[in-house]
């Protein structure tokens, strides 16, 4: 088995079309169809149905294809950290984070990294909670920073870089806009927007008003933080979400203000796996976000209170 073959093999399941696998490889589609047909007679069984011009995986097919993608990620992986052990200050971190820290948090994080090490790279990929820890513990990628950290999950460790704060987001049309704070318990008769059920600020805002004897009425959703605010800036309703969240620069038809009750907060930090090392650039990454947290704008240990 060569890894040509393995490359061509995951490039035609990927595109399910041997002619378009080929555009990509930069081959001949003979040539994908020939080392495809060897890759086959050497296992003894078919990867492929054939449909025409169209191909689809067989079960065996799906169960090879598996195990070649981790194939290809552990070579990969082996790659880049002898390329690291040479000069960690020259290698990748491949990062994840959650829409909430997109904005503010993850620029700041990147661009003082890269003040000390500016020939490191980054790949940055978004995603939800759930998605964040299943790619960490999968092997996907080995950091996430996010918000709450899980503290109990298999194979993860989770480390707290500080502790936010939510704020309410109102309508400049709403009647304790003039305020310089409120109380969640004063929005109990109030229409909420919030990210749909499933979602763990969703979650945070929900438990805080039980907390307080109420349940929020919820009459919009949305999965995304722009359209979220979108609808408070329409007056559609107010909406409760962590500070980093909200950002700097609110257009005059809403209001931010604090939440007075001390228990709507967030702790946020990175999770790494458990069951195997940090590459060198990413340790090294790992550690000047556990050493630098007060310099990306943060809530300090004064401000934030004890974690």
């Amino acid at each position: 088995m060569e890894l040509r073959q393995i490359q061509y093999f995951i490039e035609v399941a990927k595109l399910e079309h041997v002619t378009e696998a080929s555009y990509v490889l930069h081959v001949s589609q003979s040539a994908v169809s020939r080392q495809i047909f060897k890759l086959e007679s050497e296992l003894g069984v078919d990867l492929f149905i054939h449909e025409g011009r169209k191909v689809r995986l067989t079960p065996i097919g799906r169960l090879f294809l598996a195990h070649m993608e981790h194939l290809m990620k552990v070579m990969e992986n082996a790659q880049q950290e002898i390329s690291e052990f040479l000069d960690p200050e020259q290698g990748m971190v491949r990062i994840g984070f959650p829409s909430s820290l997109a904005a503010q948090m993850i620029p700041k994080v990147v661009s003082a990294f890269r003040e000390q090490y500016p020939k490191v790279l980054f790949q940055l990929q978004h995603g939800s909670y759930k998605e964040l820890i299943e790619w960490v513990v999968k092997g996907d990628m080995n950091l996430a920073i996010m918000g709450p950290v899980p503290l109990h999950e298999a194979h993860i460790k989770g480390e707290v870089l500080f502790q936010e704060k939510f704020t309410a987001l109102l309508p400049s049309s709403h009647k304790l806009a003039g305020q310089s704070s409120v109380k969640l318990s004063e929005l109990k008769d109030d229409l909420f927007v919030l990210f749909p059920e499933g979602f763990v600020l969703r979650e945070i805002v929900v438990n805080a008003c039980a907390n307080l004897g109420f349940k929020p009425k919820v009459t919009f959703e949305g999965d995304d933080l722009d359209a979220i605010k979108g609808l408070v800036a329409a007056g559609l309703g107010l909406t409760v979400l962590p500070e980093i969240a909200i950002g700097e620069h609110i257009p005059s038809s809403m209001v931010s203000l604090p939440i007075a009750e001390s228990n709507v907060t967030r702790d946020v930090g990175v999770i790494i796996p458990t069951n195997r090392e940090l590459p060198p650039t990413e340790k090294l990454f790992y550690d000047f976000l556990k050493d630098m947290s007060p310099m990306f704008g943060m809530p300090n240990e004064e401000e934030a209170g004890p974690l």
